[in-house]
């Protein structure tokens, strides 16, 4: 058997402040001063949670940033307070500001392509090269990337002028002007070494 007990009007609008997290339940008997820091955190720690994870939809990440912004209020202002005016609002804007920077890290760190790692020629390859192959393939490496092309293409793969620009998609002037000047780039490079 199980009795009930109804509960007065006032502690019946107090409970319910105190499980939703309303600033109201956590002042002091009186009413007059700010919150100690203990009933604040009881109080709104897990409406600020809430709050948090509809911002950073991740609970740990949402947890760690309302403790961060407790410790920071303690650290700032002591156990008692006394300093801060609305701490519900400090608070608010806290766990905010927080889960704001917390989305900014995750989009810099989605938004990073670590770079490609480079090939590594195979030991007999390097036996087999030349000092002057290596110096040649050591300048191939410092031109832009359609100059690599376009003299790879010509000279390797032996194309006309014609068929280069076919396959980059590109005019025939472009390749002429390109290959110059990848010669240019190749005769000071080559020149400088030897």
């Amino acid at each position: 058997m199980t009795l009930v007990f109804p509960l007065p009007a006032p502690l019946l609008r107090l409970l319910r402040s105190v499980l939703s997290g309303s600033p109201r339940a956590v002042r002091g008997a009186g009413g007059d001063g700010p919150p100690a820091i203990n009933e604040l955190y009881h109080a709104r720690r897990l409406s600020l949670v809430r709050l948090a994870v509809l911002m950073v939809d991740d609970l740990p990440t949402a947890e760690d940033i309302v403790q961060d912004v407790f410790a920071a209020l303690y650290r700032r202002h002591g156990a008692d307070l006394a300093g801060v005016a609305d701490p519900h609002a400090y608070l608010t804007t806290g766990v905010m500001n927080a889960a704001r920077s917390a989305l900014r890290r995750r989009r810099s760190a989605r938004a990073y392509v670590p770079p490609r790692p480079g090939l590594a020629p195979a030991a007999e390859d390097e036996v087999l090269l030349g000092q002057g192959d290596r110096e040649v393939l050591a300048a191939l490496a410092e031109l832009t990337v359609r100059q690599r092309q376009v003299m790879v293409l010509r000279y390797w793969s032996e194309l006309s002028e014609r068929e280069i620009a076919d396959v980059l998609r590109v005019s025939r002037g472009t390749v002429k002007s390109t290959a110059s000047r990848a010669l240019t780039v190749l005769r000071g490079r080559l020149g400088e070494r030897r």
